[in-house]
């Protein structure tokens, strides 16, 4: 039985100028503290931009952090001040799910967990594209340092263990993307991995 894939880089075209351009205009906008602070020590926080329809008008922990099963997902009002962001959600074709701004500060550590479920086996993937990174930066799946450069767009297996730690002296934010997984993200994954090569091999072609 051919083992779960870890994570994988998906071929699509990122306006990082445009994203970082965004996250400028509202980075100073309220973020919320990550509710499961055992996960974790130091800064994570959230910004989230898209949520259940019935958390809409609710308090920002429960449109970032909505655990139940939901169907009608609604963008929220502070995408409208985000138009790269917009347009590259809007360029996905697998239905999306939540979508949030998601901040490690210097030195805080994602301690290893498992977010079960979340995986192509159960029907839903995990997407992050990383906006402001750096070298420092170590995000871990399964036992694998994932490659992640900013304006790239990966799929990561977080129902297998994961963690990260930022250790350098700034911050990391990634877009984070809870979606379906369908045929057209399946195939842009397959895809992915035929034509890998270069530094993403080993990590992609085993």
């Amino acid at each position: 039985m051919t083992e779960p894939l870890s994570f994988a880089r998906i071929d699509v075209n990122i306006d990082l100028p445009a994203l970082k351009s965004d996250l400028q205009r509202i980075r100073e906008l309220p973020w919320i503290h990550h509710v499961n602070q055992r996960d974790y020590s130091g800064e994570w926080d959230v910004m989230s931009l898209r949520c259940p329809a019935h958390y809409r008008e609710a308090h920002p922990i429960l449109q970032g952090f909505a655990i139940e099963s939901c169907d009608d997902w609604v963008d929220l009002p502070v995408l409208e001040q985000c138009p790269g962001l917009h347009k590259f959600l809007a360029s996905l074709r697998c239905p999306l799910k939540s979508v949030r701004l998601m901040r490690l500060r210097p030195g805080a550590e994602i301690k290893p967990h498992r977010d079960h479920g979340v995986s192509l086996e159960h029907g839903e993937a995990r997407l992050h594209v990383p906006i402001e990174s750096h070298e420092l930066l170590e995000f871990w799946v399964n036992d694998h340092l994932v490659p992640m450069q900013e304006g790239e767009l990966w799929y990561l297996n977080v129902d297998q263990t994961h963690s990260v730690i930022n250790r350098g002296d700034c911050d990391r934010i990634n877009l984070v993307i809870d979606c379906v997984a369908d045929e057209w993200l399946r195939e842009k994954i397959e895809t992915s991995l035929l034509t890998c090569q270069g530094r993403y091999f080993d990590e992609l072609c085993p």
